[in-house]
């Protein structure tokens, strides 16, 4: 019996052993799993940071070769495109319509890009088409300048239209004035009034009244007095195109001049003595 005892003793110490290595087996496979899953993560991390980097990795430049361009586009493209009106009478016929007033001749070849001959070949174009018996306005030409107007034939009937029309009159002593200013231009109210003899100061306030005479600078002499020239409006008024058209005064139009001051000069003595 004792042996039987001691059999089932040592069995069920090695029963106990055989269970006691099971476990620390069973730890030491677990602690190895976890070991290898670590071990696997770490180099799955090392693999995607190495990804990572590869993928900022900066790539080589790209050199892009350029595709030559022909001389004959480049001049294409950098030529200046011209803007000449189709009809450069009808564009200058515009402009004089909407200004109203006169427009020089280089201004009107500056904004329509006409050279000097394509600009006189439109202005007698528009010459022509006026001079039909069907229209009421023509071309005026005034120094080198132009501008639309009417026709000396219906003026009547603008006077009738206008509201408080101011008419020109013009007495012999301002006309005289005048004169003297057109031909002798510019010049000063000292040398009127030497050429006539008498005071000109009404004469030369009523011509600036009527925009026949102008303010054109002053005489580089003592007391730097005022020039004095036409303007345009003299020359629409007595129809002709500049001052080279007038006609040439004669030195018996001048001695002319010179009585009919004097005469006048000795009527204003009358009066005041009279006085």
């Amino acid at each position: 019996m004792e042996d039987n005892n001691i059999i089932k003793d040592y069995i069920t110490e090695e029963a106990d052993t055989e269970e006691v290595k099971t476990e620390e087996t069973a730890e030491n496979e677990a602690a190895e799993e976890a070991e290898t899953s670590a071990e696997n993560e770490d180099t799955s991390e090392t693999a995607e940071e190495t990804v990572q980097e590869e993928s900022f990795t900066p790539e080589a430049p790209v050199v892009l070769e350029e595709t030559p361009v022909e001389e004959n586009e480049s001049e294409e493209e950098s030529a200046p495109v011209s803007s000449k009106p189709a009809d450069p009478a009808a564009a200058i016929e515009a402009i004089l319509f909407a200004t109203g007033n006169s427009v020089k001749l280089e201004r009107l070849a500056e904004v329509l890009e006409l050279n000097e001959e394509e600009l006189n070949a439109a202005i007698e174009t528009l010459k022509e088409r006026y001079a039909s018996n069907d229209r009421g306005i023509c071309l005026t030409e005034l120094e080198d300048a132009i501008q639309l107007g009417t026709k000396g034939e219906y003026y009547e009937y603008l006077i009738k239209l206008a509201k408080n029309h101011k008419r020109m009159t013009l007495s012999d002593t301002v006309i005289e004035t005048l004169s003297i200013i057109a031909y002798k231009q510019p010049v000063t109210r000292a040398e009127i009034e030497r050429i006539r003899g008498v005071s000109c100061d009404h004469a030369v306030n009523r011509l600036l009244e009527y925009d026949l005479i102008e303010e054109v600078g002053r005489l580089d002499a003592p007391g730097k007095p005022l020039l004095f020239g036409t303007t345009e409006q003299f020359l629409r008024s007595f129809g002709v195109r500049s001052i080279q058209d007038l006609p040439v005064m004669s030195p018996e139009m001048m001695q002319d001049f010179k009585a009919q001051a004097e005469a006048e000069a000795e009527e204003d003595l009358k009066v005041k003595v009279d006085v």
